[in-house]
Parts: C-alpha cells; sequence; structure tokens
C-alpha cells in the first residue's frame, strides 16, 4: 500500500502545488478563467485544471504502479472510475473541493487526496491551502489534526450531540427529485440547525471536529468522500448508504447517512425513510 514516507511526501506535494497552483489564483480569476460543466453552480476553473495536472504528474512519479484519477479527468471521461474496481492502488485527487466558493472569492475550499488498495480507502488527505493544515487518516491509524509547527493531534468523536434536537449538514438542493427535495426540506425543521458549506472537506473536517452529529449526502461521488467517510470512521464515526448498505468508495449512487454514533445515524435513516431510491436523487 503506502509507506509513512510516501504519505509523507504526498502532503508536501499537495503543500507544494496548493503554493504554487492554487493560492496565486485566487481572488485573481478573470471571466475567462471560470466555466460551468453540468449546471450553473457546478464550476470549473483555471487553478482546478492546472493544480489537477500537477498533482497528477507529481503523485505518479511518487507512485508509479499507481492510478491516478482526477475529478476534472473524469468530468472528460467517466470510466476513468471503472479504475477502481480492477486496480489495486488508485489515487483519487479533488484539485479544488468546494470550486463554487473559491470562484466567488469565499476561502472555504481545500483539497481531498484518496489512495484506494483494492477497492477500499486506505489513506486520505483533507488540506486546507489557505491556513496551511490539514487532517490525515489512515485505515486502523486514526485521523489526526496536523499543522507544519505542532505535533499531530489525534481526533475522536464524542457521543454527546451538539443539541438534544441534533446538528447536521445536508441540502435540499442537492436532490434532483422535485418532490424529495420538497419532503428533505421540510425536514430540517425537525433538527437544531441544518446547513452547507458548498466543500466536503470543510464538512468532514468539521464533522471529525465534533461540530456537527450527522451529514446526509445524495451525491456519492468518490473524490468528494472517500477520504472526509474514512477520517470520520477513524474518528469514532458511523457511515452507511441509506439502504443500510456498507458505503464504499467504488458506489456511484445512493444516499450516504453518517452519524457520530449508531443511534444516531439510525434516527437519521429512520427519518428518510420517505426517500424513494428508484427516484433520481
Amino acid at each position: 500500500m503506502l509507506t509513512h514516507k510516501q504519505k509523507s511526501e504526498m502532503v508536501d506535494i499537495v503543500r507544494n502545488v496548493a503554493k504554487t497552483e492554487i493560492l496565486p489564483r485566487f481572488r485573481r480569476l478573470s471571466d475567462g478563467d471560470v466555466s460551468t460543466k453540468t449546471s450553473f453552480d457546478d464550476l470549473v476553473t483555471e487553478a482546478d485544471v492546472a493544480s489537477e495536472k500537477a498533482l497528477a504528474q507529481r503523485f505518479q512519479a511518487l507512485l508509479p504502479q499507481a492510478i491516478i484519477i482526477g475529478e476534472e479527468a473524469v468530468s472528460e471521461d467517466e470510466s476513468l472510475l471503472d479504475q477502481i474496481d480492477t486496480n489495486e492502488l488508485v489515487v483519487i485527487i479533488d484539485p479544488i473541493d468546494g470550486t463554487w466558493n473559491f470562484a466567488h472569492g469565499l476561502s472555504t475550499f481545500g483539497v481531498l487526496i484518496a489512495a484506494i488498495f483494492q477497492g477500499e480507502t486506505v489513506y486520505g488527505l483533507l488540506y486546507d491551502p489557505l491556513n496551511d493544515d490539514w487532517i490525515e487518516t489512515g485505515l486502523g491509524e486514526g485521523t489526526w489534526y496536523v499543522r507544519p509547527d505542532q505535533s499531530p493531534q489525534r481526533l475522536l468523536l464524542s457521543d454527546q450531540p451538539v443539541d438534544d434536537k441534533l446538528v447536521g449538514f445536508f441540502s435540499p438542493f442537492l436532490f434532483a427529485d422535485s418532490a424529495i427535495r420538497k419532503r428533505v426540506a421540510i425536514q430540517q425543521v425537525s433538527y437544531a440547525r441544518s446547513s452547507s458549506l458548498r466543500c466536503c472537506c470543510h464538512e468532514y473536517r468539521t464533522m471529525v471536529q465534533n461540530g456537527v452529529d450527522f451529514f446526509i449526502s445524495p451525491k456519492p461521488k468518490v473524490w468528494d468522500h472517500a477520504a472526509g467517510i474514512l477520517a470520520y470512521q477513524e474518528s469514532g464515526g458511523y457511515v452507511c448508504m441509506l439502504d443500510g448498505s456498507p458505503y464504499k468508495p467504488t458506489v456511484r449512487k445512493g444516499v450516504i447517512i453518517a452519524g457520530r454514533t449508531e443511534v444516531i445515524q439510525d434516527r437519521i435513516i429512520k427519518d428518510f425513510q420517505f426517500i424513494d431510491l428508484n427516484l433520481p436523487v
């Protein structure tokens, strides 16, 4: 799989690429540097493309035996994802998670890296370019908050919710079907608070630092979730699909449900049983 030295070098690569390709472009994008992909709020910028290219090249040099798959490459050829099922070591790159925020000058964006071995996530990195700190996780190795100037701090979830009515990350607007979207919106009033950061990197970072009690996503894109889910599970959290099946990085459809305890996860599954998984969610 990955050695400690390789993981350390991956972190160094991400930090360097963020300094050379991402941060110099933040709040300096022209109209021609931003374009849409599938919808008005599904954006790609010059920084996404340049940073993914740089990360992919340097990861390939570090790990010549690995398959390197980036989000922007998948937008051009979705069949690349099939390699997750068939190859031993695959590195998944989300060069800028939270591109909408980045393109509009908001500071909530990050870089997500996941390593998948034989269909299972074994390593995850959730990096904040602006603050130069990161969450790092490995299968069976725990989840750690890291800054360059201090010793790593292990992160463990408390079994006490933020509020008895629960606080969570989810957005009705992620659901495609209008009837489901309406019912999800109504369901929000059952909780103390629900919100969305438009950035899985920082949502998962908040989750592993005990900021919210649960998380829901009907878009299980591997570049958005593989690293964060491993970090959440390694810090003590529970994750599965709405139908009760385990989350795997090979999942392409379904609704992800995460909770800080199994009891909370079960409650969220029960609350959202109205979702018809045969409809586009």
